[in-house]
């Protein structure tokens, strides 16, 4: 029986059939690679799903959790500084009231003691006549003060003009010593040291110490020496840092704020509370026999005045903080002179602690209440953790929890922390309170360089002995402006380019735009910010050259 034809079918052409089945494999073929490529794509979704949940996010969380523990303590320290020193400020806890003091006179029965004036510098061609004529212009005796110049230049040309200057004030009748050694063993220490082991210093009681930069007003030692005359106890009078170039530009106006803080809060507190605080380096007196007791300088971390003054404390001596006596000094005018300065101080302490810890628990003339103040407050709290949970917490976990749903990170911990110690900070300078925000973002972007420094310290590993001198220009202390310290160039963009900041500043960028088109938390507010932070300063657009 043959098959009934169908309708039409007589008029297809022969290869007809061929094309349509041709084209029924081909539309199988597609349909069977797109399901297999969907079920690809299924399974990677899925796969990293799996991973962020049981990998990542338990990590990250651990990670929130330590950053918020260190948030607490850091924040708690700060809010008992602050405490402190809002007490010593409304109930004029000062100096004055806690121990005894009698302003120097004529009629004064112990007469006036012999003081030695130690100024360290290093081709400070900018400063060094600043430096030696306020040292000669101090109220004191003339037969009762020396004047040590400690010139480890390099620079023929500056030796010259240094030591030219000293024969000038020496011409007037001032006793002046230019001091000089055959190498840079120990830095500023290793000057310290040597210009202590003088004959003429055997005559001297008290050691007051100046960088090249700071210039004291005349009554300095009237003010600051009865305090060590009168109190047999106390080996160090430390005064205050005050900044003549803070309004140069906006790196030294967020400088300035840092650094207010540091000695209106920091030092007062601890010098209100504990009796210790770190010695400065400079603006400070020594008395001569405490500074031999405890071991005289060192350079083996490369804060050699934190080192003694820790040693001093073990050895039971007391310090004494003078916020109202003032000494004019100079700030990095520059990034590359700023960051290396933050390195040193960052890198330094964490040595020091490294070095230090086990004597300070093992010795006995000190109660366990400083003891725990020294290790837990002074070095752990304010040295290692602030710099460590800046960053971290800030630049790192934080934007990363944009990519973990799972991980949650509190509203306390993303808010009213910070927003307290940023306060907390601006209480130092209230002047500047409408540079928070640019404060926070520079501090972050700092925060990377201080942590590294601070790892650096602890593990002892790379640049931990590498003394940079920062470089003083002089702004704004010379009545007469020269144009030579104004003649900066920009470097090559090759020596300006910062790539771990360049690089921070990518990964913010993308964290914050994922959580902008992903994100439920709204951190993009915060991070894009941070991240133009970090570029600006990454390409060297932040002090590169000296403000007019």
């Amino acid at each position: 029986m043959e098959e009934a034809s169908v309708p039409g079918d007589s008029s297809l052409p022969p290869w007809s059939g061929r094309v349509l089945g041709s084209l029924a494999s081909l539309w199988s073929s597609s349909s069977l690679e797109e399901l297999k490529l969907s079920l690809t794509w299924k399974q990677a979704a899925d796969a990293w799903v799996q991973v962020r949940a049981n990998v990542m996010a338990p990590v990250l969380q651990v990670a929130v959790a330590l950053c918020m523990l260190m948030s607490v303590m850091l924040v708690s320290e700060k809010l008992l500084m602050g405490a402190t020193s809002l007490f010593a400020k409304v109930f004029r806890w000062r100096p004055q009231r806690r121990y005894k003091y009698q302003p120097l006179g004529e009629d004064m029965e112990v007469g006036y003691p012999m003081v030695l004036v130690q100024i360290p510098m290093y081709n400070e061609k900018q400063v060094y006549k600043l430096s030696i004529g306020a040292a000669c212009g101090l109220s004191w005796p003339l037969d009762r003060i020396i004047i040590q110049v400690l010139d480890d230049s390099t620079d023929p040309e500056i030796k010259n003009l240094v030591e030219l200057e000293c024969k000038t004030w020496k011409s007037k009748g001032f006793n002046i010593k230019y001091e000089i050694r055959d190498n840079r063993h120990g830095y500023k220490a290793g000057a310290l040291k040597e210009g202590m082991k003088h004959s003429y210093v055997g005559h001297c009681d008290f050691v007051a110490i100046f960088d090249a930069d700071f210039q004291p007003e005349v009554d300095f030692l009237m003010q600051t020496v009865p305090f060590l005359i009168h109190n047999p106890d106390i080996c160090l009078v430390q005064t205050r840092w005050k900044f003549v170039n803070s309004n140069e530009c906006m790196m030294t106006r967020i400088q300035e704020m840092s650094m207010d803080y540091h000695f209106k809060v920091e030092q007062e507190s601890g010098s209100t509370m504990h009796s210790f605080f770190g010695f400065n380096g400079t603006a400070g007196v020594w008395r001569i026999s405490a500074l031999e007791e405890a071991g005289g300088w060192k350079d083996r971390t490369t804060v050699e005045d934190m080192d003694l003054a820790v040693r001093a404390t073990l050895c039971g001596w007391k310090f004494v903080y003078l916020g109202n006596v003032k000494v004019k000094s100079e700030l990095p005018s520059t990034l590359k002179a700023y960051r290396s300065q933050q390195f040193r101080w960052s890198c330094g302490p964490a040595n020091l602690f490294r070095k230090i810890h086990k004597e300070i628990l093992k010795t006995k003339k000190v109660s366990t209440r400083k003891k725990i103040y020294l290790i837990y407050s002074f070095f752990i709290i304010r040295r290692i953790i602030s710099h460590t949970v800046t960053f971290m917490f800030y630049c790192v976990v934080i934007p990363s929890s944009v990519f973990v749903p799972e991980v949650e990170v509190s509203t306390w911990g993303v808010v009213y922390i910070p927003t307290t110690i940023t306060l907390l900070n601006s209480v130092g300078t209230p002047s500047s309170f409408h540079l928070l925000l640019f404060w926070i973002f520079f501090e972050n972007v700092m925060s990377m360089n201080r942590m590294r420094a601070v790892w650096t310290g602890l593990f002892e590993t790379g640049k931990v002995n590498e003394w940079v001198v920062t470089k003083k220009l002089g702004s704004k202390l010379n009545e007469q402006k020269t144009e030579e310290p104004r003649k900066q160039t920009r470097s090559s963009i090759f020596g300006r380019i910062l790539l771990p900041e360049l690089g921070m500043a990518l990964y913010l960028f993308l964290c914050a735009c994922y959580d902008l088109r992903y994100g439920k938390n709204n951190y993009f507010f915060y991070i894009y910010p941070q991240a133009i932070t970090f570029f600006i300063v990454g390409i060297g657009y932040v002090g590169t050259l000296v403000p007019s």
